[in-house]
């Protein structure tokens, strides 16, 4: 009977270690470990990132489908996302309804200058905050982000009036004195990107160009702006793409209420053609409800230029934002 239950310990231990030995295995197969990422992870990360995907390319694979579709391919239900033809009819009449080229160089000219301005203000700005101490600087901080906290509506009506005042409205001014200023469009932001960013530069830097003899100017140009490159890149980009997408003030303060002014660019021309499309269409013209792909063409002729920037441009944005989040002393 002794015989017995020695020989069965020695059989219930192995397998004690055998199942453990699985367990681990099961574990590291699904979780992984602290070099490698396990099945069942990757399964889930994979599978979120695929259904964010989903949601974001949805419309715009949707979009271009639509705007190469013919007017028979848009009444036969048979076709859902490849068009019989690339009919590039409807990029035409688009093009030509829009005044593509003249609107895309207006828009290049309304949201490029604001941004060259926008980018060399708040850098100087936010060096100063950054490199700098003097009286009042706690309380210039704190009405820097109230600025950025109050609404725009709250200061739209008494921004028009002061615009119309000074005879600028329906002119390029209206963007650019605010961006001379400091005050241009989500200037707090970006000032506040370039005070982080030179907080986190060596301080040994900036003393060792003072002890070899550099001035103010002097070690800013040379040292403080060329390591500020990330920085500058992302506020470029960024200023860019919301001077490019506002389409509310740029009608308001640039085009002007009269609607008399040359300014304009791609996102108004778009809604003004959608409103002309949505008009033709309410009145009864069944050939210009039916044609949507010229909508669609509109649509994508409007994010064209943006999205041949972050295709162009894509590399060195990323790397800008990988690098100004570099800490410093």
């Amino acid at each position: 009977m002794q015989t017995t239950q020695t020989s069965l310990q020695p059989t219930t231990a192995a397998g004690t270690i055998k199942s453990k030995l699985t367990k681990e295995k099961l574990h590291k197969f699904v979780f992984g470990t602290r070099e490698k990422q396990g099945f069942g992870k990757q399964l889930v990360i994979y599978g979120l990132l695929i259904c964010i995907g989903f949601i974001y390319l949805y419309p715009i694979l949707s979009m271009v489908s639509t705007s190469f579709m013919n007017r028979d391919d848009l009444l036969d239900s048979s076709v859902k996302w490849l068009p019989s033809s690339f009919y590039l009819d409807n990029y035409i009449d688009a093009a030509r309804s829009m005044d593509f080229w003249k609107t895309l160089l207006k828009g290049m000219v309304i949201a490029g200058v604001p941004t060259i301005c926008n980018v060399v203000i708040c850098l100087c700005v936010g060096y100063g905050f950054a490199r700098y101490e003097f009286k009042g600087k706690k309380l210039l901080m704190g009405l820097l982000i109230f600025s950025y906290i109050l609404p725009r509506q709250v200061t739209m009506i008494p921004t028009y009036v002061l615009y119309n005042d000074m005879k600028i409205l329906g002119t390029i001014w209206t963007f650019v004195l605010p961006a001379l200023f400091g005050n241009g469009l989500n200037a707090p932001i970006f000032i506040l990107i370039f005070y982080q960013f030179f907080k986190q530069v060596p301080k040994v830097l900036m003393e060792a160009a003072y002890m070899d003899g550099a001035g103010h100017f002097k070690a800013f140009f040379k040292i403080a702006l060329p390591s500020a490159i990330p920085a500058i890149i992302t506020v470029v980009l960024f200023s860019f793409v919301w001077y490019w997408n506002e389409s509310y003030l740029t009608e308001m303060y640039v085009q002007g209420l009269s609607g008399k002014s040359i300014w304009t660019n791609l996102i108004i021309q778009l809604k003004n053609f959608d409103s002309a499309f949505q008009s033709k269409a309410s009145v009864g013209d069944t050939a210009t409800a039916l044609n949507e792909s010229v909508r669609m063409a509109a649509t994508a002729l409007s994010i064209l230029p943006l999205f041949l920037v972050y295709l162009v441009l894509q590399k060195q944005f990323v790397e800008s934002i990988d690098r100004s989040g570099i800490t410093g002393e």
